[in-house]
C-alpha cells in the first residue's frame, strides 16, 4: 500500500468519523431540546403521566382506573404550581423593570418598553395569544 493511499485512507475515515459524530450531536441536540423544553401542560400532563406509566409499568386497565384519580390530582396540581410561579416570575420582572426605569432617561425607557414589547411578541409567537396571561396585557412602565 503506498503512502498516498494510505493518507487518503485515513482522511476519509476522519471525514467519516467527523461526519458521525456531528450528525448525533446534531440530532441528539435537537432530541435534548424536545425532551427538556416541550414538556407538557396544561391539560396535556396528566394524559401524557397515563400514557408513560402505561407504558413503563404495563398496567392493566383495573390499575389504570385506580390511578387515574390520583394522575388526575396530581396534574392539577403541578399545573396550579406552574401558574403560580409563571406569575411571581412576571410580577418580580415588572417590579425590576419599573425601578429601572426611573434611573434611565426618555430614550432608554422608550428601548426598555421596545424591549418588553419584543419579548411579548415573542412570547405569544412561542406559545399562542389563546395563552395569554392577564399580565401580558397590561401595560409596563
Amino acid at each position: 500500500m503506498s503512502l498516498a493511499l494510505r493518507w487518503k485512507l485515513i482522511a476519509g475515515f476522519l471525514l467519516v468519523f467527523i461526519a458521525g459524530g456531528t450528525t448525533g450531536a446534531f440530532f441528539g441536540a435537537s432530541h435534548m431540546r424536545n425532551a427538556f423544553f416541550h414538556l407538557p401542560h396544561h391539560g396535556m400532563l396528566a394524559q401524557h403521566m397515563r400514557n408513560r406509566l402505561q407504558r413503563e409499568l404495563d398496567l392493566t386497565p383495573e390499575q389504570m382506573a385506580k390511578i387515574s384519580p390520583i394522575i388526575d390530582k396530581t396534574a392539577a396540581q403541578l399545573e396550579q404550581i406552574r401558574q403560580e410561579t409563571g406569575q411571581r416570575v412576571r410580577g418580580i420582572i415588572s417590579d425590576a423593570h419599573r425601578e429601572i426605569a426611573t434611573n434611565l432617561n426618555d430614550e432608554q425607557r422608550a428601548k426598555l418598553q421596545n424591549l418588553k414589547t419584543r419579548f411579548r411578541r415573542g412570547h405569544e409567537h412561542r406559545r399562542g395569544p389563546d395563552h395569554l396571561h392577564s399580565s401580558d396585557l397590561e401595560s409596563t412602565e
